[in-house]
C-alpha cells in the first residue's frame, strides 16, 4: 500500500503514477492532499507537500489527477486529507461527493477527534467511501475498540509512535494486531516506518498491508532533482517492496 503525496513531484505527476504502482503490485494507493502543516508527517513527506502546495496543487487538481487515471486503473484510492481541508473544501457531504465523482475508494482523516466525527462518518457512508482512523500504540484499550467500530473498509495501525520517516529497525507488530484480530473483521494496514522489503513481509505475518511513504516519496524526490524519471524509479521501487509479500 504505497503512499504518494497527490501532485509530487510535479501537477500532473498523480495520474501516471497510480497505473504504475499498480502494475508495481499496489493494492490500494494512499494519495496525501497537500498540507501546509501536515499532522503526523516527517520531513520527507512534510518537503513533498509545501514544494506541491508552491507548484499551485491544489484539493482540486488532486481530484482531477486521479479521476484522469480512474479509467486506467482499478487499484483501491484512498485519500488521506486533514479535517481542516474537508470544511473548507465546503464540508464533509460536500467532500465526500467529490472525492466519490474523482473515482476515490476511502478517505483517512488523521486529525478528526473520534467524538466529533459522526459527520465525516456519514457523509463518507452516503458516497459509498471507507472510512478510516489511526490507532496508535499507545491508544488505551477501550479506545482502540471504539476507533476499530467506527472504521469502514480498513484499518490503520501505526508501527510505532512519532511522525513518518524510514526506520532501519524490523517493525513489532504481532500483539498489537493480535490484539486488534479480537475485536474486527476488518482488514488491518500497518504504517509508519516501513521502509524496505524485509519490514513489509515483517508486517503481513500478521496484518494485511503494509503502508510505505517516506521511503518511496524519498526516491521520487530524488529522481526529480537527478533529472531521473519519478514515476519509473516510483514503480521500480514498489516492484521491489512487493517481493516482501512472500
Amino acid at each position: 500500500m504505497p503512499f504518494i503525496c497527490g501532485g509530487h513531484p510535479a501537477p500532473g505527476s498523480t495520474a501516471a503514477l497510480l497505473p504504475a504502482l499498480e502494475r508495481a503490485g499496489a493494492s490500494i494507493v494512499e494519495v496525501g492532499i497537500p498540507f501546509s502543516d501536515p499532522i503526523a508527517d516527517g520531513p520527507i513527506i512534510a518537503a513533498a507537500m509545501h514544494d506541491a502546495i508552491a507548484r499551485g496543487v491544489t484539493p482540486a487538481s488532486v481530484f482531477e489527477d486521479v479521476a484522469q487515471a480512474r479509467p486506467n486503473t482499478q487499484v483501491g484510492i484512498v485519500a488521506m486529507v486533514t479535517v481542516s481541508i474537508i470544511y473548507r473544501r465546503g464540508g464533509p457531504e460536500r467532500f465526500a461527493a467529490a472525492a466519490k465523482a474523482a473515482g476515490i475508494d476511502g478517505l483517512i482523516v488523521p486529525d478528526a477527534p473520534l467524538e466529533e466525527s459522526e459527520g465525516l462518518m456519514k457523509a463518507a457512508a452516503g458516497a459509498d467511501l471507507a472510512y478510516t482512523h489511526l490507532i496508535a500504540p499507545t491508544t488505551p484499550p477501550r479506545r482502540v475498540e471504539q476507533i476499530a467500530k467506527a472504521c469502514t473498509g480498513f484499518i490503520y495501525l501505526l508501527a510505532r509512535t512519532g511522525i513518518t520517516g524510514e526506520q532501519s529497525s524490523t517493525p513489532q507488530i504481532g500483539p498489537a494486531v493480535q490484539r486488534l484480530r479480537q475485536l474486527t473483521d476488518l482488514p488491518i494496514a500497518v504504517g509508519f516506518g516501513i521502509s524496505t522489503p524485509q519490514h513489509v513481509r515483517a508486517v503481513v505475518e500478521h496484518a494485511d498491508a503494509a503502508i510505505v511513504g517516506s521511503a518511496l516519496v524519498r526516491r521520487m524526490t530524488a529522481a526529480a532533482k537527478e533529472g531521473r524519471e519519478p514515476v519509473a524509479e516510483a514503480e521500480t521501487f514498489t516492484r521491489e517492496l512487493a517481493t516482501g509479500l512472500g
